[in-house]
């Protein structure tokens, strides 16, 4: 972009290059801020998958009985006894993000008989809403995961073009400005000394 050799256009470059100057720190910051708290949440969720695949494991002793479901009229399913009512989230803030926070997954109050159902049914109940409470969990994190990751790439980009672009042709321009300045500078003495020299030599 060609710019105005001129004393305002060099105050101009100068007070821009102080303005990025001193909004790069704040943008790196946020840059490490974001990196650091992504990979908080990445390690979260990782352990709550670990956890749920603990448990799926821990349930592989029940394969056998959870095959007596299927023997049972639709109406009495144990998918029947687990049915998710509302996720409740809060609103988190983080660099300026704005990230859903879990705080609740509400169950249907289901009423059933004992006699319509073996025995387990009711270890079996708890076990399969923790596991969907650890989905919704994990659902969440993936989620807060989106939204920095997003924030994180417009973060770079605009360190990116600070630090690559914006500085450098500021000080460029400044630069310019200034060996243009020095030049017309020097032009004039010249030309002064000249006319100077040729006013002493008429009065001669």
């Amino acid at each position: 972009m060609a710019v105005k050799l001129t004393k305002n256009e060099q105050k101009k470059q100068k007070d821009s290059l102080k303005q990025f100057q001193r909004y790069l720190p704040t943008l790196q910051l946020k840059k490490q801020q974001l990196h650091m708290v992504i990979r908080q949440i990445e390690a979260q969720a990782e352990a709550l998958r670990a956890k749920q695949a603990q448990m799926v494991e821990g349930l592989n002793r029940w394969v056998a009985v959870f095959g007596e479901n299927r023997i049972l009229p639709k109406d009495f399913s144990l998918e029947s006894m687990v049915r998710i009512e509302s996720l409740k989230q809060g609103r988190g803030n983080i660099a300026g993000v704005s990230i859903p926070v879990f705080e609740e997954l509400v169950f249907k109050d289901i009423d059933y008989r004992c006699e319509d159902y073996p025995l387990w049914v009711d270890a079996a109940i708890r076990y399969l809403k923790e596991l969907s409470i650890l989905d919704a969990q994990v659902a969440t994190l993936n989620r807060q995961c989106e939204l920095l990751e997003k924030e994180l790439r417009t973060t770079s980009q605009r360190v990116n073009l600070f630090e690559k672009v914006k500085i450098p042709e500021a000080k460029e321009n400044i630069r310019r400005i200034g060996i243009y300045l020095g030049d017309q500078q020097t032009s004039a003495v010249v030309r002064g000394k000249i006319a100077k020299k040729k006013l002493t030599g008429a009065l001669a």
